[in-house]
């Protein structure tokens, strides 16, 4: 499966939580919290706050070497979102990718999503 079948499959289009696809193309779900959602918030309007040049996003899709990940907030430059826009998903990572850990997240999966994130052209990755 590719991103573009997640994103236009309107049966997966209003589900209640993150989806993301892994390396075989198989839709994983991992669960978040309305914490988790607060927490995207606050920390995208402090990035853009502080940063000014560019816009945050939350749930960015990004197409790695292991499938899509979704970072739980990223921070686009402005000449990043020239290059890229708002494609969907992005075919490489956004200057700065922030995850927040759930209980559900390894130690081990988290050092992946960085690897990942850093493979893909992210200047920063912040684990929260």
């Amino acid at each position: 499966m590719q991103w573009s079948d997640v994103v236009d499959n309107p049966y997966l289009q209003n589900l209640p939580f993150k989806i993301e696809l892994n390396r075989y193309g198989k839709i994983e779900m991992p669960p978040a919290s309305n914490k988790h959602g607060r927490l995207q918030i606050k920390i995208g309007a402090l990035l853009e706050r502080k940063l000014k040049q560019g816009e945050a996003l939350s749930e960015c899709s990004i197409q790695t070497g292991e499938g899509v990940k979704v970072a739980d907030v990223a921070w686009c430059s402005k000449a990043f979102l020239k290059l890229y826009g708002y494609a969907t998903p992005y075919p490489r990572a956004p200057d700065i990718c922030v995850d927040i850990v759930s209980p559900a997240n390894s130690t081990l999966e988290m050092a992946e999503k960085v690897q990942l994130y850093l493979q893909a052209g992210a200047k920063e990755v912040w684990i929260v």
